[in-house]
């Protein structure tokens, strides 16, 4: 089956692209692995602007949504970009946060990008919690808006994912938040994300390829370099259906197969990146790392390999 984008979502993914380039992410990026999320809410905002959070939140609260393929189309162009921030977990509490009461207390402020929302993976960390204005830990008792200190940061593989430990201690919001649909929300967040990640990390090294030179010729011409670059496209061709079905049926288990696949295909293409730049690619300084680190952080998040392996096989996938 072949799933191919309507003329307003290309539009859209292009009007976001062009934004995006447009926004220096690298700088925004390193800004916010300081600590320093000055520019990382500017850009936040803009992309609350053009609607990328309303997506996840429904029309009566604000928000545009939801609309799960959009959604998709608008994290391939985060991923491709190595955005900043919570995004995700955002995506995540709009679904936690949908009860009525608490849909109005909190919705419009995620659609608007006025707060940025981060939610408590199991063993108690969360991404850019000392940046989110919203801290949500889930527990066996219920939802909690934690609203202590998170305490001090601990950085992670890719230092622009700033981890906090959250405990359940706060205001208890809700004792049957949906989390089943905001683990299957935010999962396809990430799977889409994971793919335009593995997209930009494959576009930067055949750019680097056409323009390195050994024996008087462009590596881009062996054999064994079109080899590795044949994979790494196909890996994430065969990722792409996956993710926008995934967004389509909302299924648990095809949005953990679409995360799994684009993930893996975004973590081979990394290895692939790392091999063919050769030493430059180790460097902080080289923009490529900041690539090569999301990638590996985002195949563990919200869902080991084995975890949703082990989903798809229950489904009988």
């Amino acid at each position: 089956m072949r799933f191919l984008l309507d003329a307003e979502q290309r539009a859209f993914a292009d009007a976001l692209r062009g934004m995006l380039t447009a926004a220096d992410t690298p700088a925004v990026i390193r800004a916010w692995s300081r600590g320093d999320h000055t520019r990382g809410r500017a850009l936040w905002a803009r992309l609350a602007e053009a609607g990328v959070f309303g997506l996840a939140v429904p029309e009566k609260y604000g928000g545009l949504g939801p609309l799960p393929v959009e959604l998709a189309v608008a994290f391939v162009e985060l991923g491709r970009h190595a955005v900043p921030g919570p995004l995700a977990e955002t995506v995540g509490a709009a679904v936690l946060l949908e009860q009525p009461p608490l849909a109005r207390r909190f919705l419009p402020g995620l659609a608007a990008g006025a707060d940025l929302a981060t939610v408590a993976a199991p063993g108690g960390y969360a991404v850019d919690g000392d940046a989110a204005s919203l801290r949500l830990c889930p527990a066996p008792d219920g939802l909690y808006l934690t609203t202590a200190d998170p305490g001090p940061v601990r950085r992670s593989l890719d230092p622009a994912r700033r981890l906090t430990r959250l405990t359940p201690a706060g205001e208890l919001l809700s004792r049957d938040a949906p989390h089943d649909r905001a683990l299957t929300w935010t999962r396809l967040a990430t799977a889409a994300q994971a793919l335009g990640v593995g997209l930009a990390l494959l576009d930067r090294t055949v750019a680097h390829v056409r323009q390195r030179t050994q024996f008087g010729v462009s590596i881009g011409s062996f054999q064994a370099v079109r080899h590795r670059l044949a994979d790494a496209k196909t890996a994430l061709e065969f990722a792409r259906p996956l993710v926008f079905g995934a967004a389509l049926s909302l299924r648990p288990a095809e949005v953990a197969a679409a995360k799994l696949t684009a993930c893996e295909a975004a973590y081979g293409t990394a290895r692939t990146a790392l091999h063919l730049h050769g030493a430059i690619g180790y460097t902080a300084e080289y923009d490529l790392s900041l690539w090569l680190t999301k990638a590996r952080a985002l195949r563990s998040a919200w869902g080991t390999p084995q975890e949703c392996r082990d989903l798809v096989l229950a489904a009988g996938l």
